[in-house]
Order: C-alpha cells, then sequence, then structure tokens
C-alpha cells in the first residue's frame, strides 16, 4: 500500500493519521533469497578495460588511461590545463571570457577532482554544482523570462538573476526486518529574482554535475548495442521499458541517439562539453557561438586548439579499478544485485567498444559501466515534469556505476541522484520507483545481511 507522503513513521499495523485521514500501512514480509549462484565475469575488475587504473585515492577520478603512449601525457596534461581554467581571469590582454551571466568560472568548480558535485549542506549556502534548468510553463522551450538555466553570478556591470535556497524535508520508513530509514526530499526556494517570479507552472529540474571519467568509453559503444537492449513496448513484460533518447546533433542537424546528460539529451562528447561551456560558464565554441540567446561578435571565446585538448582530456579520463571484488561479501552482494533486479537496467554483463579513430586506448575494450544509456521512467517521487528530447518528465538516462564506491573518498561526500538528494547509496536505492519500484520493493524486504551485502558490491565498483 502506498504511504500518502508525508507520513512519518511506518510500523506494522500502526495507525497513521494526517490531517483528515488515517490508514494502515503493513510491513513487508522478509524476503529470503537463499543461496544464489555465484556471478563469474571475465576481468570483471578492470571496469574500464586496458584503460583501467589501479588509483584508490583522491586522485581516482582525474588519471590518463593505463594504455595511453607517454607520448600523449603532454596533451592530456595540456587540456587539464583547459579543463582547470578560471575563465572570470583575463588572458593575453583579452577580455574575460566568462558570462555575462553564469553558474560557474571553471569545469573543476562543479566537477571538483573530476568528480560528483553534491547539493548545499545547509540552507544557508549556496548551490555550486547543483544548476537549475528552466522551461517555461507549457514545457515547450526555455523560460521567456530567464533563459534555460537560473544564473547567480554575473560578471562586473551585469546583475545575477536570483539566488536559491535549497531546504529538505524528511520522511520515514520501515524495512521489512524491523529497522527504520529516513529519505530527505529537496524544496527549492527562488529569491532575489531581477526579472520577477518564475510564473506559475514553470519547470524547474536541478541537477548536480555527474563524474568526467568513462566518458570516451561509454561514447564508443555501438548505438546497434544499445538500442537492441531498448524494449520501449515492454515486450518481453519483465515491467523494464528502456527507450532511447533522439535528440539533435548540433554538428550534422539531425536526429542521433543520446547518450550523455541525465536524461541522455546530448549525442556526442563533443556537444556535451561545448553544451556545458556555454550554458554553465557562458563560454562560446565553434559549436555554440551564441550564449545567452545573443551572438557574440569575434572568434569564439574557446579557440579550436584549446577545445581539441580539452576533448582529449575528457574522452581519456580513465575508469578507476574496482576493489575487494574477491571478497564473498561483494561477491554476494553481486548475486543479490541480479536477483532483485538492479542488472536490469545496470546492465552488469561487458560491453565492447567499437574503433575510435586517433584513440586506439579507447578501441575494442571490454568495460562494465553498469549502464544501458537508456531512458526509464523512474516514477513521480523522482520525477521533475521537465521533459528533454524525447525523455518525459520522469525519464532518466540509467547513470552508469563504475567507480560509484570511491565518490566519497574523492569527493568527500555521499550524495547520489540527479539532484543530490540522497545521502547515501542506500538512499539512492529507496527513491527508486516507476520501472525500478519492484526492485526497490525487493530491497526493502531483504534480510540486513543482504542489504549489507548489496551495498559492499556498489562500494567496490
Amino acid at each position: 500500500m502506498r504511504v500518502p507522503w508525508p507520513i512519518v513513521g511506518i510500523s506494522t499495523g500502526a495507525l497513521l493519521v494526517g490531517a483528515a485521514w488515517a490508514t494502515v500501512v503493513r510491513r513487508p514480509e522478509p524476503l529470503h533469497l537463499g543461496p544464489l549462484p555465484a556471478v563469474v565475469l571475465p576481468s570483471v575488475e578492470q571496469s574500464g578495460g586496458a584503460t583501467t587504473v589501479a588509483d584508490p585515492g583522491r586522485n581516482a577520478f582525474g588519471r590518463s588511461p593505463m594504455n595511453m603512449p607517454r607520448t600523449r601525457w603532454p596533451d592530456f596534461h595540456a587540456g587539464k590545463g583547459v579543463f582547470d581554467r578560471d575563465w572570470s581571469e583575463p588572458r593575453a590582454g583579452k577580455p574575460v571570457s566568462v558570462g555575462p551571466l553564469f553558474s560557474a568560472a571553471s569545469c573543476m568548480t562543479c566537477h571538483v577532482k573530476d568528480g560528483r558535485g553534491q547539493p548545499p549542506a545547509t540552507p544557508s549556502e549556496a548551490p555550486v554544482s547543483l544548476a537549475f534548468l528552466l522551461s517555461s510553463p507549457d514545457g515547450t522551450g526555455p523560460h521567456p523570462l530567464y533563459g534555460a538555466q537560473l544564473d547567480a553570478h554575473a560578471v562586473d556591470g551585469h546583475v545575477p538573476e536570483g539566488r536559491v535556497r535549497v531546504d529538505f524535508e524528511e520522511t520515514r520508513g520501515t524495512f521489512a526486518t524491523g529497522e527504520t530509514y529516513s529519505l530527505v526530499r529537496p524544496r527549492y526556494q527562488f529569491q532575489a529574482l531581477v526579472h520577477g517570479p518564475l510564473g506559475e507552472g514553470t519547470r524547474v529540474s536541478a541537477r548536480v554535475s555527474p563524474v568526467n571519467f568513462g566518458l570516451g568509453l561509454l561514447e564508443a559503444l555501438p548505438e546497434a548495442a544499445l538500442l537492441a537492449r531498448a524494449d520501449p513496448d515492454d515486450l518481453d513484460q519483465d515491467g523494464i521499458s528502456g527507450r532511447a533518447n533522439q535528440v539533435l546533433d548540433v554538428e550534422t542537424g539531425t536526429p542521433r541517439l543520446g547518450r550523455f546528460g541525465w536524461k541522455a539529451n546530448q549525442p556526442t562528447l563533443l556537444q556535451q562539453v561545448t553544451h556545458a561551456l556555454v550554458a554553465d560558464m557562458g563560454i562560446t565554441s565553434s559549436l555554440f557561438p551564441q550564449e545567452q540567446g545573443r551572438a557574440v561578435p569575434g572568434e569564439p571565446e574557446l579557440s579550436a586548439d584549446d577545445l581539441d585538448l580539452l576533448m582529449f582530456y575528457m574522452r581519456l579520463l580513465a575508469v578507476p579499478k574496482r576493489r575487494d571484488w574477491t571478497a564473498p561479501e561483494v561477491q554476494r552482494g553481486h548475486a543479490v544485485f541480479r536477483a532483485i533486479g538492479c542488472a536490469a537496467c545496470h546492465v552488469d554483463t561487458p560491453q565492447e567498444t567499437g574503433v575510435v579513430e586517433g584513440f586506439d586506448e579507447l578501441s575494442h575494450q571490454v568495460i562494465y559501466p553498469y549502464t544501458d544509456l537508456l531512458l526509464h521512467d523512474l516514477g513521480e517521487d523522482l520525477a521533475d515534469g521537465r521533459p528533454d528530447g524525447l525523455a518525459t518528465g520522469s525519464e532518466w538516462r540509467t547513470p552508469p556505476l563504475w567507480g560509484i564506491g570511491l565518490v566519497e573518498t574523492v569527493n568527500k561526500h555521499t550524495r547520489f541522484l540527479h539532484d543530490g538528494r540522497a545521502r547515501n547509496l542506500e538512499e539512492a536505492i529507496l527513491w527508486h520507483g516507476g520501472e525500478a519500484a519492484a526492485s526497490q520493493a525487493r530491497y526493502v524486504r531483504l534480510p540486513r545481511e543482504d542489504r549489507a551485502a548489496l551495498l559492499a558490491f556498489l562500494k567496490s565498483l
């Protein structure tokens, strides 16, 4: 039975009273999986194939691939320099490139150590690596006053569009074995808006910055292999109906399979990176020569040479190696992961990249990203109500899980999901609904030992 939110406290046979209603929520029966067959996969610890780096430390997400020739290291290092550059500082006598309105002045501001962003720790703290995408109330285009994204920063002579206060409201639940858990739902207050209120019905989507490593490998996965996993009409009747997003390829002017971004709204890594530059920082490029809806005279603010170096770096950031993959608890956790249905979207079998011209490092690699890169409906609790390409307001791309166990080490936090609402991996699981509701329900029914094993498996990735 679904619990009307925001109930606090769930227990067997408890009477839960709201303002004008009462309902009884019964604890589900425990799910005892018993013995499970071991999951045996070739070289499963090498998540990124021959590119994989064995670095479990603070810099695990920012390494060059193990199979990259040393002669290419200078270009990798130069690309990192572009990534780290503060665009609010003048260079070589040229004016400041960032802005005039922007969310961040450098790539590394949001992608600290090439890792994952997070929401503010307290309501008084301003969001840094959490962007707020906007759409008109009818969902057909950018907001008529504030554009596609709210910018909280501006260069001298301009005024920021506003600021956002982030609060969280808590709700509680109970596992089948009696232990309680809590989840927090974000609430956003838009303040000091220079053009007035956003208006009733405005679509807002809060999104934290994702990790940067392994993107070149994801781009190298053959489109046919990804489409072969799509089942938009759920013909196999397993409750999972992943489908591909089709979005505009700006370079060719034609629709193409989307594979990057929280809703798979970008078809290529080049477009993902250059769109982020112009949307987050107001930095124009050959692909996006306009900023904030206005043309910028002269050459793009990001030169062709710097763009090439940046893309070299972004394509080759290596995937970290798994840890403790042979531990009995981790192996049990992988079997539980399969048994409750997580692998239906977070594909745990090996995938092979195709040929990438000019990048032998990425070609013909057997990898384990734990994603199908398809859209899945995750239910109303995670919905942002904002369509993106073919993606509906409740659909999200399956995010890769590789490296997820090192986020705490690299980024010093454990915030997950598209808006960072989950405070740890368990909460991320518990927020799943829609196509993942059955898997979430099975997780709630698991004994404590199997829940711990599944989390140990995730932390090994």
